[in-house]
């Protein structure tokens, strides 16, 4: 059996030592690939982070696949969209990443993908199922090695349109496992775009800062670097490279849903109509702007694996959300890729298209990041439900795809519960200060019993 507690809404994730280890990963194996057999499934590609614990729990895993008569294509140590993007080159079942994303570095875990879908909610909670000890193998399975970097590195800058307008652009790689392929990607840029690296040396400690862009705190160094040599844009990956976090010429953090509204705008120039899907976390102005601008915006759960569900049902050919995550589907596979977007804004930006002037001329809003609360994973969902039945009683409307989006005259106020950490995510939205302040007192007076809530605007 796994540890139930390890199995998240969108992957599994642990801490090394504890409820992750060698034996772990082995039971993993051989439980995902007794589930590979009873769907007639027999192929799988395995990737793998930066973490010091990543090749440890890589050969437990690859060993629990082969003793379930699963073909294993071992594509070595890189980013998770490599691994997304190696089981459709390959034409393969399945993949699994050995990743702890923007976790601390002593975390780590799996992301499943099946070739047509994404695995997630059910099907991670069924691995325990205990039917699967009992699927019948009939051989062991085979492994074999294949660099998909050089391949990976020519789809990322198939198809583009470069314009004539120089960049200088500084990249952050947080020392995740997007180095290698950046320091290889930079050289490949069209010679009007200058690329000054930072981080690039792949190391699972984490030394200089914590792999995670969604936090101002983790983009200092790179402000800097933009403010100090006048770079026209500052680009920064999260642990595993699924995610990206964007700086403009100014020094401003350019927040998920911002980026999100630049590049659906663009797209729906060329994709007039065009249906767009970002998460309950993001601004009301991008939902708005879509439909003005003639397109179709359609609000969805926030996680990854959700977009991947709804994207291929709405026939949507870009999503995004407020954490960095974006899948384009026009000229691409519609995986949620860091990389592949940072070369999309590079691409925009070599015609002309400045995220800076864009948002200097959409309509301003008062929000909050995402406001992040202590709450232990054994009550948060509780919490969610409780303040879900004061608003009914009270005949109260709101958005309940995710958590709760609750609209007023104020603006907007969201309280979800994370699928990944022990935390309640709170975000506000106002058309002024005084709305926002008393958007916060609102959620205050429904939250401020159960959980230790505290706000600044």
């Amino acid at each position: 059996m796994i540890e139930p507690t390890i199995l998240r809404a969108y992957d599994i994730r642990g801490t090394f030592g504890t409820t992750l280890s060698r034996d772990v990963a082995l039971t993993i194996g051989k439980q995902f690939g007794a589930w590979l057999t009873l769907n007639d499934k027999s192929t799988i590609a395995v990737g793998y982070d930066g973490r010091l614990s990543s090749p440890t729990l890589r050969d437990g895993l690859i060993e629990g696949l082969l003793s379930k008569g699963i073909d294993v294509t071992d594509i070595g140590r890189g980013p998770t969209p490599m691994l997304y993007f190696a089981v459709q080159q390959l034409n393969l079942d399945a993949g699994i990443m050995i990743t702890g994303s923007h976790n601390p570095p002593a975390d780590n875990g799996f992301k499943i993908t099946l070739s047509d879908r994404p695995f997630y909610g059910n099907d991670i909670q069924n691995l325990n199922d205990e039917t699967l000890n009992n699927v019948p193998i009939k051989t062991s399975g085979k492994v074999s090695s294949i660099c998909v970097m050089a391949a990976y590195i020519q789809r990322l800058l198939k198809d583009l349109n470069w314009g004539d307008i120089g960049l200088r652009v500084g990249i952050d790689c947080g020392n995740g496992a997007t180095g290698e392929i950046m320091e290889l990607l930079a050289k490949k840029l069209p010679s009007t775009i200058h690329v000054q690296l930072l981080y690039s040396e792949i190391d699972g400690t984490f030394p200089n800062h914590h792999p995670d862009p969604a936090d101002p705190a983790n983009l200092e160094e790179l402000i800097r670097r933009v403010k100090s040599e006048k770079l026209d844009l500052g680009l920064a990956f999260d642990g595993d490279g699924d995610r990206l976090g964007i700086i403009d010429r100014q020094g401003r953090v350019i927040w998920g849903d911002q980026l999100t509204l630049f590049f659906a705008m663009a797209i729906l120039k060329t994709n007039p109509g065009a249906t767009i899907v970002a998460d309950v976390k993001t601004s009301q102005l991008l939902f708005d702007s879509v439909e003005a601008a003639g397109g179709q915006a359609i609000m969805s759960p926030t996680g990854h694996s959700h977009f991947k569900s709804i994207m291929p049902k709405t026939g949507a050919i870009f999503g995004g959300e407020m954490s960095g995550h974006f899948f384009f589907k026009d000229r691409y596979y519609g995986f949620d890729d860091g990389i592949y977007a940072a070369i999309r804004i590079l691409e925009l930006t070599s015609l002309g298209y400045d995220i800076g002037q864009f948002l200097d001329l959409i309509p301003h809003f008062y929000a909050s990041p995402e406001i992040k609360i202590p709450c232990p994973d054994t009550e948060k969902f509780d919490v969610i439900e409780i303040i879900k039945k004061k608003l009914n009683s009270a005949c109260i409307n709101f958005c309940d795809i995710d958590g709760i989006r609750l609209q007023t005259n104020d603006g907007w106020w969201l309280l979800r519960a994370s699928n990944t950490t022990p935390i309640l995510v709170a975000r506000f939205e106002s058309s002024s200060e005084e709305g926002l302040l008393r958007l916060k007192d609102h959620l205050h007076e429904l939250i401020n019993e159960l959980v230790d809530f505290s706000f600044k605007v």
